[in-house]
């Protein structure tokens, strides 16, 4: 089976491993400050805070900024449901804006149609690898005086002309789940150049100390560990090999598959896509039905997932919430559309024939 996602390491991460169990010292400490380091300077920000997810690391952006009960934040609908549930988890509002039909990301034109006299702040979703429309989003931010927050959990590495991820809103935040573009199996960071944002996020996730046992306000226990951040190291020193593997993979797809009605991903103008998920769209005059294709593809030894079966304002929860059915039209429509391929550094040529060819044989 050709796997949709695999986590690569080698004996890079277990020699820094090593001299972390050597060192005596498992938690927090100089391995998680040396991987802040190295990573705000891969980003092009003046700060990093690594943190234990990318839940985690949402979370603690909009606490740094101040968001609050009665406040609202404007979060794509066509996304992983914690972009949305962090704004919950600060008894903020969550309102939905549609996406973009090509690229899935958050569009602008939507955004402008959600803002009120309550709206906080965007977060915009690099989504699958593919940043949003920054200049957009941002001059709403400017021009209504918003925060903009960054989800940059499927975008390490990602460009938005020239510029990459993480580096454009007051606050970008990733994720280092086993499946994304680099690991530490599981963690967080978040980047900003805002001196004092940097500083709460550091009182958030370390129990509110400005310094040993003298605690200035109410703070978690959210940090990474060092056994973490030596695998982070090491990944991180991988990404853009990680990377390039992924968009090699992708083109090689994006050029052999032919089958009619299959959309092959978009690509903007002068972004850097870096296919965390290579996302097709299955259209009418495809020969199957999505689920069949799926099974299909089972049956040749080709891992595949649907990134994601519901909008977030359908999903449970928000129901229970009272969100109205009848929004976000295109995020509805792309739920029952899409469908994800496997395009990961473990990936081999070879297995990229072997998806292309096995379907195209459909189109006989």
């Amino acid at each position: 089976m050709i796997p949709l996602s695999k986590p690569l390491t080698d004996d890079s991460e277990i020699k820094n491993v090593m001299e972390v169990f050597k060192s005596g010292m498992l938690a927090s400490g100089e391995w998680v400050s040396r991987f802040e380091d190295e990573f705000r300077e891969y980003v092009g920000t003046k700060y990093a805070v690594a943190t234990s997810n990318g839940t985690v690391a949402l979370d603690i952006a909009l606490k740094a900024l101040d968001i609050k009960e009665g406040d609202e934040v404007v979060v794509p609908d066509f996304t992983f449901i914690a972009t949305a549930n962090s704004v919950l988890f600060q008894n903020a509002l969550p309102i939905f804006a549609d996406i973009d039909e090509k690229s899935f990301n958050i569009d602008p034109d939507d955004v402008m149609s959600k803002i009120t006299s309550k709206t906080r702040a965007i977060i915009g979703v690099h989504l699958f690898g593919h940043p949003f429309n920054v200049n957009a989003i941002k001059e709403i931010c400017e021009d209504h005086g918003l925060f903009l927050i960054e989800d940059c959990a499927q975008a390490h590495g990602a460009e938005y002309r020239g510029q990459k991820a993480g580096s454009f809103g007051d606050i970008g935040c990733f994720s280092f789940y086993a499946t994304k573009n680099m690991t530490t199996g599981e963690g967080g960071m978040v980047t900003t150049s805002d001196e004092e944002l940097k500083r709460r996020l550091g009182l958030i996730i370390n129990h509110g100390q400005s310094q040993k046992y003298l605690h200035t306000s109410l703070g978690y226990n959210y940090r990474m560990t060092n056994i973490q951040a030596a695998v982070g190291v090491a990944q991180l020193e991988k990404l853009n090999g990680f990377n390039a593997a992924r968009i090699k993979n992708a083109e090689y797809l994006n050029s052999h598959l032919k089958v009619p009605g299959l959309i092959t991903p978009f690509k903007g103008d002068n972004v850097k896509h870096v296919y965390h998920q290579y996302v097709v769209k299955i259209e009418d005059s495809f020969p199957m039905k999505r689920d069949a294709f799926v099974e299909h593809l089972f049956k040749q030894g080709i891992g595949s997932a649907i990134h994601y079966p519901y909008p977030i304002h359908l999903q449970p929860l928000y129901q229970k919430l009272g969100y109205d059915e009848d929004q976000c039209s295109i995020s509805a429509e792309a739920s029952k559309t899409v469908l994800s391929l496997p395009v990961s550094p473990a990936s081999t040529v070879e297995d990229m024939k072997h998806i292309s060819q096995k379907i195209n044989l459909l189109e006989e």
